[in-house]
């Protein structure tokens, strides 16, 4: 079929891009290596849109949480991602998150679907001549790399991103850990989805404990790196536990380990330090062990994951890892329509652009298939409000972030323009403000795309 754009990267913001664009009747080419007989060192499989750190899709609080607000302007653009979720949700408190198969098998199935859209299993190599837009993620293959290094003639950036363990429900210890979550937030949204409010395994430990297992941490055998990989920084989102643990003694404790909100039911106490297990899948079998990222070895990981209460007989379905990811100087290079500045008929989206997370990778595949729809169709863009989750992120990408200091960005209320209100105004106050004013613009910027 000639196809009018063709996509390179099947992840989730090439299968949104792909979804928004040929839903529209535009002919789109989805071009996924994995599959193809090629693969990256961080996916499993070869089904599109693979989550491969963690099965959630963070806060669905679009109150209060400026992801959850990006979950519903997404919503109100019938993005795939978004209902693709909806059919694979696991309980998980007030977050989102997804039985990983479910969600990927259900992206595969609505986009097979569309007439328009034709998937083909291949890696390509060279940057597309025609319309195109690339949505390569952070694992972008070696070849295509240096043909995006010649045409923006700059290096692009890289980080090291971690992936958690996951561990069989049955062989954790429930004399030991206990089912809660943080202070019982997302009961009603847990009850909903047949959960029962308490979605967390809480495993927890003690001041000797938890200073035995930092040091465990710190002194545990890690992944070793090329020269060239030495200098590259970690982003902070997905940063290693014993990279936290080499910050301070009581990092962790503020972090992943926090035992804030979480009553142990032996005592009735918090207790010094917790490790939370979060669902990983329908059948509730595997459990992810929340902010786990970790370069240390296998061996190492298992020996020293064991000697935290409740997991000392754990079996893992999968142990962490460690992977390179690259992404441009978006500020510089792309203009305000995700393209490239020195060749307008490519456009950028997903976390190669810079941002960070996979709603927002999805967000950017969105806005970069309704920008090349627009285009093809003949009708002038219309940008998001700056005000909306959509609007803030794409302006931190094409132009609003500094530059010389760009970094990957999750969607977060200091993106946002200020609001303008007299006197004092609490924090959970100020969140509402920001959603509530980002829901009030939305509508009309709707019916005008």
């Amino acid at each position: 079929m000639d196809h009018q754009v063709h996509i390179i990267g099947g992840g989730l913001a090439g299968s949104e891009a792909a979804w928004q664009l040929a839903r529209r009747g535009i002919r789109v080419r989805l071009s996924e290596m994995r599959g193809g007989g090629d693969s990256t060192p961080a996916h499993q499989g070869h089904g599109l849109a693979e989550l491969v750190c963690s099965n959630s899709l963070r806060s669905d609080d679009d109150a209060g949480n400026a992801v959850g607000l990006l979950h519903h302007e997404m919503r109100a653009l019938d993005s795939l991602v978004m209902g693709a979720a909806a059919s694979a949700r696991v309980p998980a408190g007030s977050a989102l998150a997804v039985d990983r198969e479910v969600f990927s098998a259900e992206i595969e199935r609505r986009l097979a679907a569309l007439p328009t859209l034709t998937v083909v299993r291949e890696r390509v190599d060279t940057l597309p001549a025609g319309p195109a837009i690339v949505a390569t993620g952070p694992l972008t293959a070696p070849g295509l790399a240096t043909s995006i290094g010649a045409a923006t003639g700059a290096q692009s950036l890289a980080f090291f991103d971690a992936i958690a363990p996951i561990v069989y429900r049955d062989s954790i210890d429930m004399d030991v850990a206990w089912m809660a979550s943080r202070w019982d937030k997302g009961a009603e949204a847990s009850l909903a989805l047949g959960g029962d409010g308490r979605d967390y395994i809480n495993c927890p430990m003690n001041r000797e404990q938890y200073r035995a297992f930092r040091q465990g941490l710190l002194d545990g055998e890690k992944t070793s790196f090329r020269e060239w990989e030495a200098n590259t920084p970690y982003f902070d989102g997905c940063m290693p536990i014993e990279v936290m643990a080499e910050r301070g003694e009581d990092v962790l404790r503020f972090g992943p380990m926090k035992p804030v909100g979480l009553d142990d039911p032996r005592t009735g106490r918090w207790p010094h330090a917790v490790v939370q297990l979060r669902q990983d899948n329908k059948q509730g079998t595997l459990w992810n062990m929340v902010g786990f990222q970790t370069k240390l070895k296998h061996a190492e990981q298992v020996r020293l994951f064991r000697t935290i209460p409740g997991l000392e007989n754990a079996e893992f379905a999968r142990l962490g890892g460690l992977h390179r990811n690259t992404f441009l100087n978006s500020p510089t290079l792309l203009d305000r329509q995700l393209r490239l500045k020195a060749a307008p008929h490519l456009r950028f989206a997903g976390q190669i652009t810079g941002c960070e997370g996979y709603v927002e990778s999805a967000a950017v595949g969105l806005l970069a298939g309704l920008m090349a729809a627009a285009e093809l169709g003949g009708r002038a863009w219309q940008a998001p409000p700056a005000t909306t989750a959509l609007g803030a992120l794409l302006g931190h990408i094409t132009g609003d972030a500094e530059a010389e200091t760009y970094q990957p960005m999750n969607i977060n209320f200091g993106l946002f323009p200020p609001l303008v209100y007299e006197g004092r105004m609490k924090k959970p106050e100020r969140k509402l403000a920001y959603t509530e004013r980002a829901k009030a613009d939305l509508p009309a910027w709707l019916a005008r795309i």
